[in-house]
């Protein structure tokens, strides 16, 4: 039975780019969740990003890059969804630019790529190919059933907002 069958549990959630050219500014991307419950479905409860975990420890952000150096992932992020809490209905995972060195948007970062994974399924790879001029984009969303299940959607939306802005936005439709 696939995992868009039986519902998600437990998904890993890596982001990866490439350095910036020699002598230009470094690319800084971060992986950002947003969790919502069912009293405010647009506004997050709470947000898990730049190396913040959730209150009960659900979802963390393992690993963080500011510059896209290195083998693999850059940033890593697991959200245990199996435990988060009753109250929560709905989670949305983004990816935005940090905008130090003036604006930025995916199409002027060199391979930028989210996979998400449950244990050995891949569940969504994607480029950003999409959305070349955004500066910030949403790209899964997770929703609970009322049995409780987590179900997987693949939900790749631009926004053009600093990563500030970004996290109040995620949830609109």
């Amino acid at each position: 039975m696939s995992s868009f069958n039986r519902g998600v549990s437990k998904v890993e959630v890596t982001l990866k780019w490439d350095p910036s050219p020699r002598g230009e500014p470094d690319h800084d991307l971060d992986l950002i969740a947003a969790t919502y419950t069912a009293d405010t479905p647009g506004t997050p409860a709470y947000l898990v990003h730049f190396g913040s975990r959730s209150p009960d420890g659900t979802i963390t952000l393992d690993r963080e890059s500011r510059t896209g150096q290195g083998f693999g992932s850059d940033e890593e992020m697991t959200l245990e969804l199996d435990r988060l809490g009753s109250a929560y209905h709905r989670v949305v995972v983004g990816v935005a630019i940090q905008q130090h060195a003036g604006r930025r948007t995916f199409g002027e970062i060199a391979n930028p790529e989210v996979r998400l994974t449950e244990g050995y399924t891949e569940l969504s790879e994607n480029g950003f190919a999409d959305v070349p001029d955004a500066t910030a984009a949403t790209f899964a969303e997770f929703t609970r059933d009322p049995t409780g299940t987590w179900h997987f959607h693949p939900a790749l939306r631009g926004f053009d907002t600093d990563p500030q802005s970004f996290g109040a936005l995620m949830g609109t439709a």
